[in-house]
């Protein structure tokens, strides 16, 4: 059990903030659960802000995308679906990066490994990595994922 994982790796979820917008955190169809871009908020601060690598390291960036997942896990929690996760299916990672950087996928290898940790062979997924100019709150790393219940 996936709470159990988090557990043994000193993990507690975080409460998600709100109000939303017009969206919901995560939305269930079918057996496959949407969640909806999530940034690496902890203690209600941004872990990494700016374009990668000047305003934040690959490392710092790869950090922020392993919270990503938390927080994505604790979208899940919110609609109660936290512990029916049998895989994960797909994640899209944008990256703010400089024109020249090219190594979005490494940032995105900061989730995508925790991933295959937490969930083993089912936490393998298809994935796209992508740099932009900007993202919400100046945020360095935004993730989306689908996971399957």
């Amino acid at each position: 059990m996936i709470r159990d994982k988090l557990k043994q790796l000193g993990i507690e979820l975080p409460k998600l903030a709100g109000p939303f917008g017009s969206y919901v955190p995560a939305k269930r169809s079918g057996n496959l659960v949407f969640v909806a871009g999530q940034l690496p908020m902890k203690e209600g601060k941004l872990l990494a802000t700016g374009p990668v690598p000047s305003a934040a390291s690959i490392e710092l960036a790869k950090d922020a995308a392993r919270v990503c997942v938390i927080n994505a896990l604790a979208a899940v929690d919110s609609i109660g679906l936290l512990d029916q996760i049998t895989g994960v299916v797909r994640l899209g990672v944008f990256v703010a990066s400089e024109a020249t950087f090219t190594q979005q996928p490494q940032i995105a290898n900061g989730a995508s490994d925790f991933l295959i940790e937490l969930f083993g062979e089912s936490g393998k997924h298809a994935r796209a990595a992508v740099g932009v100019p900007s993202l919400p709150l100046d945020a360095s790393v935004e993730i989306e994922f689908v996971f399957q219940v």
